[in-house]
């Protein structure tokens, strides 16, 4: 196996994409043209907004798209799938159609994140990628942007790979946090492979390796005299930690160089910070910084600054990269139209939950934007070849019709973004700083009742009355028969 194929994730898949396609086109319609939406139903953590990632790592499955001899004879293998099926496999070459929001994208429930048109084989095949992708990396980047805005302003380092599910969910995670907003990672390959920058100085064991702790923090400085941050709660934070990491500073500043500062991993952070901010000031280092981790969250770090901590940056890590409060992003990719004859036909999933109601049709997304202060006032959904009035619109609540807004003097910015045509990337991929700036942009036209944690209101998404009154015919349709 080469080096392209070890990156080669075309069998990742669920295993009913390859019986189906297998049915698909031994019923003749595998080359049909259909349409998939990918969204989502709830915003993860009750929050008032997500973020979309993890489209760059999405194209570059599109663009390694392939089957392998060996994966031919293990399909072959199986024993269900017939030769045809399996000549066109080998013969893959993606031919579909994708647009998509742009990584770092403001998103709301039930608008499509990504649209993939295409014969139904290869729209189906890649289900499985589409959500994996754009699913976990807009979990970890939504939970991220909810810490750091918990931070107000201080840098927050994601420290999780430790507790990560995998290697690709480490890796990927600190991607996707630094999206969110984290200044920095410990995942050293992120660095390496993203350009996240990698930090970190010294864990408990580096202390403990030591015969005291004093000749611990003189051993780093020694290394690291002019970047010298000292965690300094291996033994005891207070009686310690912080004489001898106060020792070791005023010995750095004998020799011309300035300490970095200090970190808090356990205990009442809170408490200890206090203490240790007025030890550091007595002691002549005022510019010291403190830094705390342990078990923090967007909650933990918001009572931390209601009680006045003194603390300069944060490291956040399981809570983070596994967004242990609400692990899962819940994007779906449903099937939306299929083409004839040239002419769109919607199609529809019914659920007694009326949650699960999909939205049918071609579709497009808009974001309506006041004019005065450049805020967000609300998304409409629309049939894709529907053009949005520029002068007014009225936008209902797509279940409580009495709520209804007249919106004037704005400007419509459409959100999804040709990403593939024919199976030609037609997309220029922004780096990772242009789209941590992307985010910045889409975070100040939010208002502030959207960025609150707790019961944000609510951001209104309308569909188009085309779009409603599709879906509607098809609900009437459907529940004559």
């Amino acid at each position: 196996m080469d080096l392209k194929d070890k990156n080669n994730y075309t069998l990742l898949a669920d295993f009913y994409q390859f019986t189906m396609g297998n049915g698909y086109l031994e019923n003749g319609v595998g080359e049909e043209i259909v349409y998939f939406d990918m969204f989502f139903r709830s915003i993860p953590d009750e929050a008032g907004f997500a973020i979309a990632a993890g489209l760059e790592q999405l194209i570059e499955y599109f663009e390694n798209l392939h089957f392998t001899k060996e994966e031919i004879d293990y399909l072959r293998g199986r024993g269900i799938f017939c030769e045809e099926f399996l000549d066109y496999l080998a013969n893959f070459k993606f031919s579909c159609d994708v647009w998509a929001m742009p990584e770092g994208t403001v998103v709301f429930p039930h608008e499509p994140l990504v649209i993939v048109r295409g014969p139904l084989i290869q729209a189906q095949l890649v289900e499985t990628a589409v959500l994996l992708n754009i699913n976990h990396q807009s979990l970890i980047a939504s939970k991220a942007n909810r810490i750091c805005r918990a931070a107000q302003g201080r840098p927050v380092s994601e420290f999780g790979s430790r507790r990560a599910q995998g290697y690709t969910a480490a890796n990927l995670g600190a991607r996707a946090a630094y999206i969110g907003g984290c200044s920095g990672t410990a995942n050293t390959l992120a660095d390496y492979l993203y350009g996240v920058p990698a930090v970190g100085t010294m864990a408990h064991s580096w202390v403990q390796n030591f015969p005291t702790e004093l000749d611990a923090f003189r051993a780093y400085a020694r290394v690291y005299p002019d970047t010298c941050l000292l965690l300094i709660d291996t033994y005891d934070t207070l009686d310690q930690g912080l004489p001898n990491a106060i020792k070791v500073f005023e010995e750095l500043r004998a020799q011309g160089h300035e300490p970095l500062g200090v970190r808090i991993d356990s205990g009442d952070l809170a408490y200890l910070s206090k203490r240790v901010r007025e030890g550091l000031d007595a002691a002549g280092f005022p510019e010291v910084k403190i830094m705390l981790s342990s078990s923090l969250d967007e909650y933990t770090i918001e009572d931390l600054l209601k009680q006045d901590t003194p603390v300069d940056s944060f490291g956040v890590g399981e809570r983070l990269i596994t967004s242990k409060s609400h692990p899962v992003f819940g994007g779906v990719y449903k099937l939306v139209a299929v083409e004839k004859d040239q002419e769109i036909l919607p199609k529809i999933k019914i659920s007694d939950n009326v949650a699960k109601i999909t939205n049918p049709g071609f579709k497009n997304v808009f974001r309506f934007y006041d004019r005065e202060n450049n805020k967000a006032l609300a998304d409409l959904i629309t049939l894709h070849h529907e053009e949005v009035p520029k002068d007014e619109y009225e936008i209902f609540h797509p279940l409580f019709t009495w709520k209804r807004r007249l919106l004037k003097n704005y400007e419509v910015r459409p959100l999804l973004k040709r990403i593939y045509k024919s199976g030609q990337l037609v997309y220029d991929l922004p780096s990772l700083e242009e789209v941590r700036d992307n985010l910045q942009r889409e975070l100040d036209t939010l208002w502030e009742t959207n960025l609150r944690f707790v019961n944000p209101s609510e951001y209104m998404v309308d569909l188009s009355y085309d779009l409603w009154k599709m879906r509607d015919d098809l609900l009437k349709e459907h529940s004559s028969k």
